[in-house]
């Protein structure tokens, strides 16, 4: 796959993954909000399940990225090449658990209405697990390792010069700031949605749009590929 055609990829795969993340979440408002969750998950059970197939997308565009980008990635350093090529796929494996939280938790909805008027503490409490199963998955996945993986492409695209440098000094604020999110999330100083939240989620999401648009319309830059591989040309392999 030529160096344009790889980068056309990698960029209507982020804008994928932009779109179906904030569809996804959106979709499922029905079956993690509200104290009726358990009623109202079943009324909308097309709604949620069409969440489901978003954040399926989501996985899909997640690895593709990663998959497209290691050929490239590894004439540099192939280590930080198949460290991201893991951390992606770790991330995506942590959407699918999410994922499948969601799914049982509409289960979990559509029984509590098929029984009529049950015991609806057992209910409950089954799905506050489920519910929390999902929200960490969503810190996990977006944040903690969306901050990992997006640090070592774009330290890689700013030792390169793949892309213009100032994406990749966005690309690496983003990724500290998301990082630093998820601990933040994670010790309980503030929620994943909440002001500072979004706030520090603003330059990873905007380093993800910049460069998706960039690579689709200027690709990578023809004069750091052709220095990769003259690079690994010469590597003498042991």
């Amino acid at each position: 796959m030529n160096s344009k055609k790889s980068a056309r990829i990698v960029g209507v795969l982020f804008i994928l993954a932009a779109v179906t993340a904030v569809i996804g979440l959106n979709l499922y408002d029905p079956i993690l909000k509200g104290p009726e969750y358990l009623i109202t998950g079943s009324e909308h059970a097309n709604q949620v399940i069409v969440g489901a197939l978003m954040e399926l997308l989501l996985v899909v565009s997640a690895v593709g990225t990663a998959t497209t980008l290691f050929p490239l990635l590894r004439q540099y350093n192939e280590t930080i090449a198949l460290w991201h090529v893991c951390f992606r796929f770790l991330e995506a494996i942590i959407i699918i658990v999410g994922v499948i939280s969601v799914l049982s938790l509409l289960t979990l909805s559509q029984e509590f209405v098929a029984a009529g008027a049950p015991d609806s503490s057992s209910f409950h409490s089954s799905g506050i697990i489920l519910k929390a199963i999902h929200d960490w998955t969503f810190m996990l996945g977006p944040l903690f390792m969306l901050g990992i993986n997006t640090m070592m492409y774009s330290y890689i695209f700013y030792k390169t010069k793949l892309v213009p440098r100032f994406i990749s000094i966005l690309g690496i604020t983003g990724a500290s700031c998301v990082f630093i999110c998820s601990l933040f999330v994670m010790f309980g100083v503030f929620s994943q949605i909440s002001f500072w939240g979004a706030v520090l989620a603003v330059p990873v999401a905007a380093n993800e749009m910049i460069l998706a648009v960039w690579l689709i319309v200027k690709g990578f830059n023809g004069n750091a590929i052709a220095s990769l591989a003259a690079k690994s040309k010469g590597k003498v392999v042991i």
